[in-house]
């Protein structure tokens, strides 16, 4: 038996306590780790944007696809699914915060780290990420102990603006979590813009660094090129002098200034914006324009910044203007990966064994990200 999370944003933990909990779900995008999944095995439900536990479940079968409607009214995307049966479900203020002390203090992820720590936040960053056994069963007898416990974790001013976050219908009628960002005054003196700058390259020189460890051509704007050549000595001759592209003069345009891409054959298959300054507009913008384009472009795209700021960007990217892109959300296509990720997999060392796919376990989505 193996213990899995099960990430539930407000919105599909509402669908998901009102339905007969029979079933539960999850993107196309995770068929491949549902594979993994047995028999037996459990789920330890987590509740992004509210960092709760509220639940475990145990699974019943294997995956099977199924679009009917469940957790959205139309056009339901958790079409992975597995039966699934409750040993206990619980309402959120009975549902005991991350930041608990009775979590915090005992899970091998958070108990070394101080409490605004964001570190542990890569064991919720996606769905069917296994956790240690230990955790798990800890997990599973406290959230059985809840229903008799006296103890509730009341929701609290930011948690009840949390579960009345806006949403918009999409031209498919699909419904789509969109964010209103506060608005930010950020200055940086000249001392911070140089260290900020210097990280992005630095990241940037890593991201092609990896891309070409996997055996993937490599582009890189000619205006960062010999800042980013200044930090990383390809070994081969993977950096690219001409796009192998076939595209229109403004979607030429919009690529050659894509950060960095990764390119096999005549396809793009990973295109990263680093972050250059505390602003992360032109970044996901350029991606927005992109998509917008080219709708029909299959493209992985990722903006990449520090750890801390990751809200900032996720919120950005669920804006309600990227809503409405022909492709489909932006918040969908376009993820958020750290700088300290990026320095993780930069360490691995079979990096040549692998495929971007790896990418994957580091990708956050907005609609999974505990924001």
């Amino acid at each position: 038996m193996a213990y899995y999370i099960d990430l539930f944003s407000p919105e599909t933990y509402a669908a998901f306590t009102i339905s007969d909990q029979s079933v539960s779900g999850f993107r196309e995008r995770q068929r491949s780790i549902a594979t993994n999944v047995k028999v037996g095995d459990k789920l330890i439900c987590y509740v992004t944007k509210l960092s709760r536990w509220v639940g475990v479940l145990d699974i019943k079968s294997s995956f099977f696809i199924d679009d009917s409607p469940i957790f959205t009214p139309v056009n339901d995307p958790f079409i992975v699914r597995f039966n699934v049966g409750p040993t206990v479900w619980l309402p959120l203020d009975k549902s005991p915060p991350i930041e608990a002390d009775i979590c915090w203090n005992h899970l091998s992820f958070t108990k070394k780290l101080p409490k605004k720590s964001l570190a542990w936040t890569g064991m919720v960053r996606g769905s069917l990420r296994k956790i240690d056994d230990k955790d798990g069963q800890y997990l599973e007898k406290l959230l059985i102990g809840q229903p008799a416990n006296t103890v509730t974790y009341p929701l609290s001013e930011r948690d009840n603006k949390v579960l009345k976050t806006p949403t918009v219908k999409t031209q498919d009628n699909k419904q789509v979590t969109v964010s209103i960002p506060d608005n930010e005054v950020a200055l940086l003196n000249t001392s911070q813009q140089q260290n900020t700058q210097r990280d992005s390259i630095r990241i940037q020189a890593l991201l092609a660094e990896i891309g070409e460890r996997m055996n993937l051509k490599i582009w890189i704007p000619r205006s960062d090129r010999q800042r980013v050549l200044d930090v990383w000595q390809p070994k081969t001759t993977c950096l690219l002098e001409q796009l192998p592209l076939n595209y229109d003069s403004a979607t030429l345009k919009t690529i050659e200034n894509i950060d960095v891409l990764w390119i096999k054959g005549r396809s793009i298959v990973r295109a990263f914006e680093v972050e250059h300054t505390t602003s992360i507009y032109s970044g996901i913008l350029r991606m927005a324009d992109l998509m917008a384009l080219q709708p029909n472009l299959s493209i992985e795209a990722h903006i990449v910044a520090p750890i801390d700021r990751k809200e900032k960007v996720l919120q950005e990217i669920s804006r309600p203007v990227f809503a409405f892109l022909e492709k489909g959300p932006l918040s969908e296509s376009c993820t958020f990966i750290s700088y300290e990720s990026v320095i993780e997999l930069s360490q691995e060392k079979r990096l040549e064994y692998m495929t971007d796919s790896v990418l994957e376990e580091y990708t956050e989505y907005a609609e999974d990200a505990d924001i």
